[in-house]
Order: structure tokens, then sequence, then C-alpha cells
């Protein structure tokens, strides 16, 4: 299984910033979804920005979420700085 969210921060560009409880860090690209179905409302800016983490994923207060191993296995990793 793949680790769970613990942090999220929504980006002016529809990206999230994501931090998993392994505390790795990622950013997934939200701008592939405004154009499908329940996703359309995230176009709305100050919308997408009301994100926040619920059992371990995102969600937004209209009960649009993201399967976890999606954003996951979707995101671009980031490298700790060592």
């Amino acid at each position: 299984m793949n680790p769970r969210i613990k942090e999220v921060i929504a980006t002016d560009d529809y990206k999230l910033i994501l931090t998993f409880k392994n505390d790795e860090k990622a950013v997934y690209d939200c701008s592939g979804l405004l154009d499908f179905g329940v996703f359309k409302e995230l176009k709305d800016i100050n919308y997408f920005k009301q994100v926040f983490v619920e059992h371990g994923t995102v969600a937004w207060p209209n009960e649009q979420d993201i399967c976890p191993d999606t954003l996951y296995l979707d995101s671009k990793h980031l490298k700790e700085n060592n």
C-alpha cells in the first residue's frame, strides 16, 4: 500500500504540494482534471485552494477527492536536499 497524505498546499497553477505520512514530498498537477465531471468546479481557483486532507487523501468541500494511490503514483516526487 502506498503512503497516505499528511499535508496539502494548493498553488495558483492548480498544483498540490503534498506531504505523505512517510514524509516524502511531491507535486500533483490537477490541471488535467479541470474539464472532467465533478472536477470542473475546481477551475475556480478560490475553491481549488479550499483543499484539505481527509482520511489520508485530498478533498474539497463539495466532496471531490482524488484516490491517494493516484496521488502517490502520478506525482512528481521531490528529492531532499542533503
